[in-house]
């Protein structure tokens, strides 16, 4: 694939995605609620780490990319 080819695909997904935060907020509402995500809030320190949300995105980010590349 030509360098410039991927970066307009890549720049075109950047501005859907963008798109997609700012007219539907809610469509990542779930990320971060998931049973097995942590967050612990101790006085002014947060430590949130979203191992179950983290697994979805990676799975259907696997799944596209098989789909997209299948020959």
């Amino acid at each position: 694939m030509d360098w410039g080819k991927g970066l307009i695909g890549l720049g075109l997904v950047l501005v859907l995605a963008g798109l997609a935060l700012s007219y539907a907020p809610g469509l990542l509402g779930w990320f971060g609620k998931l049973p097995g995500d942590i967050h612990i809030q101790d006085g002014k320190r947060v430590l949130f780490v979203p191992i179950t949300s983290m697994i979805v995105v990676s799975a259907v980010l696997t799944l596209l990319a098989n789909l997209w590349f299948r020959r």
